[in-house]
């Protein structure tokens, strides 16, 4: 503002506060299993989606069936519909194209019986959904997962593209993230994949002992 008013000709050094605060949650695939078994019906839908994409929580709940190709196999999200203003796009998985064939079987049906069109992928009763809080936070303490997030599921889509080998541009253009530094934040690294990191570097390196001095 000082410099906007020119009451300041330089602009003064300000350093970045580090961040500490970072979560580091995420799902195993027994722990998701666990989870959907105790949600509703209507929430599993845009859990599975949210675990296979990364999307985010309110991208995933507006997501209508136009933006839906079935023939391309391909899920499309709008700039305007993005938290960062650009646009995406999702190739189906094969369990992808399933649970989003299913959620438009269980939608037709659901039109014949109400009469109306629902726009939306995800719904209650035909209606957007718009939270489900206490069901979530029941079903988690249920699966042994207590105080877990849904934007844990963000992160484990990340850390399941970088176990499977997916390159980081390409993970990153899927998921919806613009700068690898925040890309980064979500990376999760265990030990499970630290010891098979090193089984790997093993595997080039050969078994036979190097000699040193």
């Amino acid at each position: 503002m000082a410099i906007k008013a020119k009451r300041l000709h330089h602009r003064p050094h300000v350093p970045s506060l580090q961040e500490d605060n970072a979560r580091t949650g995420f799902f195993e695939l027994d722990q998701l299993a666990a989870l959907l078994r105790h949600l509703p019906d209507y929430v599993r839908g845009p859990v599975v989606f949210a675990s296979i994409t990364g999307w985010r929580k309110q991208e995933v709940l507006g997501l209508e069936w136009s933006r839906i190709n079935f023939r391309d196999g391909t899920v499309r999200l709008d700039p305007a519909q993005s938290k960062n203003r650009k646009g995406r796009v999702f190739p189906f998985t094969p369990e992808l194209r399933h649970l989003l064939e299913q959620q438009r079987r269980v939608t037709n049906d659901l039109q014949q019986e109400l009469g109306r069109i629902t726009p939306f992928v995800f719904h209650r009763k035909g209606e957007r959904l718009r939270s489900f809080t206490k069901s979530w936070a029941r079903a988690c303490a249920a699966a042994g997962v207590p105080g877990r997030l849904f934007h844990d599921l963000r992160r484990s889509a990340v850390r399941a593209m970088e176990q499977s080998g997916v390159p980081r541009s390409v993970a990153m253009d899927l998921i919806g993230h613009r700068t690898e530094s925040i890309y980064r934040r979500y990376t999760i690294t265990d030990e499970r994949m630290l010891k098979e990191g090193v089984a790997k570097l093993a595997a080039v390196q050969g078994h036979a002992p190097r000699e040193v001095g």
